[in-house]
This record gives structure tokens, C-alpha cells and sequence, in this order.
């Protein structure tokens, strides 16, 4: 079975009544199988993908709705070999990749499918590519699928296929609104099981008015979703107002860049914790929600001890009392383990909030190839917790690297950004800030490498390719990358007389992430750090240690280059 060759059609059609007969006539080979299609105005920019199994049916009640009548074209897909997976799963794909590929802007809602396996499926992505390059030829799509799949506008898009517990996080938060039940709900998850994205295709779903009779009856998990949408919109009498709070700057300023390229969707619909006061919301999503800060080890305490007057608060409100006080419901996407400073809430002051009934888990790691036993690894390896059954990594779908010499790394890292882009330096905040004043002083030298810390507070992550630049903890938090380089500072190293982790207080540099803090909790911060950075890499993670004992011990669970 080779689809790329014989058995796969892509035929374009005018959109009108008197040629929808001669669409199903030119299908005959593909007599009970399903279709994906795509009606559009090449023109007006504007687009809806879909499939379905009656191409005649499914284009005349296209024809009878407002929007879609108006396009002008349609590009039919089809084989004898697709199934109903197959094609649901190719056209969740070209969602995907064509709102991200920002030429035409989708009228597609976005209650989407869930993410689940089917025989041939890899198969049937490289079906999908050979699709993508035909509607590149035909100038329907601009992008390659490399550069699609290394934006921001992809990684966070709303169009995602969800995985079962995100679908299932969605389901019950639906549930809860349409049965007006206010209050905080937390979802739990370590990093890389989808917090963010969910965030997005939460907040896009909600906005996006669709009327029940558009939908096809046979996608009943959208029906559902939208059912408890109208009901909860009846209720309010109105569209929600709502918004993403997201605590970073350099990820709020990310995702804002995001919002402006979705249909449905703004950059001011991204706030941050202080915005939440200048008006009442239905509902608030908070992003990073352990990030979220209390009156202490701030830069400005000026400006909270403001805002919690103007809420008639004392010193002891915090940002999680702002947002309690502004919305009627909330939706807090939180992960302990991220916690990294003194200023963020206490994990005892969320634990108040939190009980069974409101507590939602997201386990599927969606980011890391290796899965959540590369994340269970980490966190043993840099815990020491159970070490002593710690095998070395290995996986076929990571490439986990420790190098003794930072050239070494950095050549190798130079090798993985020309092939797959998105290759990026981290580490420790173990050296001073010396070029913070725009000099072109440097901040480290390592091994005969002079190295500087991030140029860029905001965005980071786009605004440079240079490994010789290393973002910190603020700038690469909630991140994907393709590899990842962490360089392990001075601030922390191994006692091989206690055979223990231990941090250096004197070497670590983050004077607002130490300052007032016992040594447990800052030893607890500096891990926490570590681990987050070693779990932004999709396809790999390369390391360094300052520290050679921290290197030897290391390298009994990570193969040494």
C-alpha cells in the first residue's frame, strides 16, 4: 500500500449547489470511505477544514450556514485506504498546521478530538506530509512542517488533538460551569503534560460562539462540549468575560503574541497578576499558578502593597487573593515542583484551597520523547531519592549527554540547532549579571568560553540562537525546546564524604531567590530549577557540571561524552 504515489487524490471543486452532485460522481473510488476537506475563499483569506463520510450531505448543510456559504473553493481529499481514524486524525492535522501556518485564518471551532492511537499511525503522518507539500505547491500553505512545528503560534495553539486526561480536565471543567458551581479548581501536573496548551484551548473554546445545528451528530465529544458551553452562556446571559493570567513576564509576553494571530482571540485577554484588579471576570485561568507571588523577597512592594489596598487588603494579600476576589470562577494550572523562590506562594497556602473534589491530574507527558520515566529520572537522579535503583538512561527516543568540556557541548548543540532549530543554553543562576548594563562584558567564563547571561528578559526564546547566551530559570520557564543545554553552576555540587547533593550559598546569584531563606528551602528552590530546566528539551537534554565530583556522580547514571 503506497498512498503517496497512486492512491491518493486531491482535487479542487468551485463551491456552489449545481457542483456538489459532480463531487460525489468524481469520489465513486472512494464509495463509503471517508473524505478530508478543505472550503475556501483564497482570497479573503479564510478557510474550514473537516471530514466526513457523505461528502454530498456534509457540503450542502455547508451551504446552508452564513460563514461557509461565502467560501469559494474546496479542496477534496481522499483514498480508498483512509479509515475514520485515519482521517480524523489527518484532519486534526491540517487544523493544526494550517492556523499555525497563519495563511488563512480557520473558521474551524476548536472542541477537537482526542489524541489516541490507531494501527499504521505513524503511516499515516507521513500521508499527512505528502498532503502538505501538494497544498504547498498549490500555494494553499507557505510553511514547511519543521518550521511550523518550531513556533510558538503551533506549540500553543488551541487546535491541539488532546490527550485523554487533558480531554477529560476540559470535560469536567465544562461540567462545573454549566452547573454554575464557582470556585477554585486546580490542575495538577508536572512539567510537559500540556498545562499551558489546555490554558489556550480552554480560553478559545469558551469564546467560540457555534450553534449546535452546525455540528455533525456524530461527533458526540463535541456536542457534549458545546452543550455545556451554551448552557453556562445562558446562565450568565452573555459571553464570559475571561482572561489567562500568566505570573512570568517572558511567557505572558509569548503567549500575547499568540493570541493576537487567533481568530476569536486577543493579546489583552493575557494579563498578569496585577491587571486582575482593574475589572470583575467570570472566569480566570491562571497559567503557572505556582509562580504566583506573596509579600515577600519582592522588587517592588510599593506597588503589591497598592493593589492590596485598593482591594482593602492588608500586607497579607497575595496574588492568588487578587484573583479569588476579582472572578467567580477559577481554573489553576499548578505544579509544586516548580516553585523556585521565596516570593512564591507557599505551597501550604494553595493546599487550603485544595481538596479532592477540585483537584484534577494531568499525567501524560506530552513534551519529554522519553515520557514520564525520563521525568521520574530526574527527579531521582537530583533528589537522590531511591538512587540506589537508578539505572543509566537510556532510551530510543531521548538523547540524554553529559559532557566533561563546554566546547564540546556547545559544538554539539550547534550541530542539533542547524537540523532542528530550536536549540537553546541554560543554567543555574551561578554567575553575576555583569552584562545586564549592555556592555559587551561577559557574565562566565567556562572551560576558555566566555559566556553571557540572556540579552533578553522577554521572549527569550526568540530572540536569539546564540549558544554562548544562557537563559535562566525566569526566561525559560513554561518553554518547549528541541535540546536543551544545562550548565550546573558552582552553587551546587556533590559531597563524596556525605555522598550528598549540597547547595553553596555564597555562588548563588539570584539575591531576590536566596534572600530571607533557610538552607532547606533554598536547597529545595536550586533542585526545583534544575529539574525544570532538564525537563524543557523534547528530543534531548545536554549537561555540564562546574562541579567534577557532581560530574563523577553524574556520570554513573548518564553516559559521559
Amino acid at each position: 500500500m503506497d498512498l503517496t504515489q497512486n492512491h491518493l487524490y486531491i482535487n479542487q471543486y468551485i463551491f456552489k449547489k449545481e457542483k456538489i452532485k459532480s463531487i460525489e460522481k468524481e469520489q465513486e473510488h472512494t464509495s463509503n470511505h471517508p473524505i478530508i476537506y478543505i472550503l475556501y475563499d483564497d482570497l479573503k483569506k479564510v478557510a474550514y477544514v473537516g471530514e466526513s463520510t457523505n461528502v454530498t450531505k456534509r457540503m450542502n448543510d455547508h451551504l446552508k450556514n452564513i460563514d461557509k456559504k461565502r467560501l469559494k473553493y474546496l479542496y477534496v481529499i481522499s483514498s480508498p485506504y483512509f479509515n475514520k481514524s485515519a482521517a480524523l486524525d489527518i484532519e486534526s492535522n491540517l487544523i493544526k498546521y494550517m492556523s499555525a501556518d497563519t495563511g488563512y485564518s480557520l473558521l474551524n471551532g476548536n472542541a477537537g478530538i482526542v489524541e489516541h492511537n490507531y494501527y499504521q499511525k505513524r503511516y499515516y503522518f507521513e500521508i499527512f506530509e505528502n498532503i502538505w507539500k501538494n497544498l504547498k505547491l498549490k500555494k494553499v500553505v507557505a510553511k514547511d512542517i519543521l518550521d511550523i512545528d518550531n513556533s510558538d503560534l503551533y506549540k500553543y495553539s488551541p487546535y491541539k488533538s488532546l490527550s485523554v486526561d487533558q480531554n477529560e480536565v476540559v470535560i469536567q471543567y465544562l461540567e462545573r460551569l454549566s452547573n454554575q458551581k464557582e470556585g477554585p479548581v486546580f490542575v495538577e501536573g508536572s512539567a510537559g503534560t500540556g498545562k499551558t496548551i489546555l490554558a489556550v484551548y480552554l480560553i478559545k473554546l469558551l469564546v467560540t460562539h457555534v450553534t449546535i445545528d452546525s455540528i455533525d451528530k456524530e461527533n458526540t465529544d463535541i456536542l457534549e462540549k458545546y452543550q455545556k458551553i451554551n448552557s453556562f452562556r445562558n446562565y450568565l446571559q452573555k459571553s464570559p468575560e475571561i482572561a489567562l493570567v500568566v505570573p512570568m513576564t517572558s511567557l505572558r509576553k509569548t503567549l500575547k503574541n499568540v493570541f493576537k494571530s487567533i481568530p476569536g482571540l486577543k493579546a489583552n485577554m493575557v494579563i498578569g497578576p496585577s491587571e486582575v484588579v482593574k475589572k470583575d471576570y467570570d472566569i480566570l485561568i491562571i497559567d503557572e499558578a505556582h509562580r504566583l507571588k506573596r509579600r515577600k523577597g519582592l522588587t517592588a512592594y510599593g506597588s503589591f502593597d497598592n493593589t492590596n489596598k485598593s482591594l482593602g487588603m492588608g500586607h497579607e494579600g497575595t496574588e492568588l487573593d487578587w484573583i479569588l476576589s476579582k472572578s467567580k470562577y477559577q481554573m489553576f494550572f499548578y505544579d509544586e515542583a516548580q516553585s523556585i523562590r521565596p516570593s512564591d506562594i507557599s505551597k501550604k497556602t494553595f493546599s487550603k484551597l485544595k481538596n479532592t473534589e477540585n483537584t484534577i491530574k494531568l499525567s501524560s507527558q506530552l513534551r519529554v520523547k522519553a515520557g514520564i520515566d525520563y521525568i521520574k529520572f530526574v527527579n531521582h537522579l537530583l533528589t537522590k531519592k531511591n538512587v540506589q535503583n537508578l539505572k543509566k538512561f537510556s532510551s530510543p527516543n531521548y538523547e540524554l549527554a553529559l559532557f566533561s568540556n563546554l566546547q564540546e557541548m556547545i559544538h554539539q548543540l550547534e550541530y542539533k540547532e542547524k537540523k532542528y532549530g530550536l536549540t537553546r543554553m541554560t543554567a543555574g543562576f551561578s554567575w553575576k549579571w555583569v552584562s545586564s548594563n549592555g556592555t559587551d562584558a561577559y557574565d562566565a567564563l567556562i572551560d576558555g568560553v566566555k559566556m553571557t547571561w540572556n540579552r533578553e528578559t522577554k521572549d527569550w526564546i526568540n530572540s536569539t540562537n546564540s549558544l554562548t547566551e544562557m537563559g535562566c530559570i525566569h526566561t525559560t520557564q513554561g518553554y518547549d525546546l528541541n535540546y536543551c543545554g544545562v550548565i550546573f553552576g558552582n552553587e551546587i555540587i556533590y559531597n563524596t564524604k556525605t555522598n550528598k547533593i549540597e547547595i553553596v550559598k555564597d555562588n548563588y546569584f539570584d539575591t531576590k531567590g536566596k534572600g530571607g531563606v533557610n538552607d532547606d528551602d533554598l536547597h529545595l528552590y536550586i533542585i526545583n530549577i534544575y529539574k525544570t530546566l532538564m525537563y524543557r528539551g523534547i528530543k534531548g537534554t545536554f549537561v555540564y557540571c562546574c562541579d567534577k565530583n557532581l560530574e563523577r556522580y553524574f556520570s554513573t547514571f548518564i553516559s559521559l561524552q
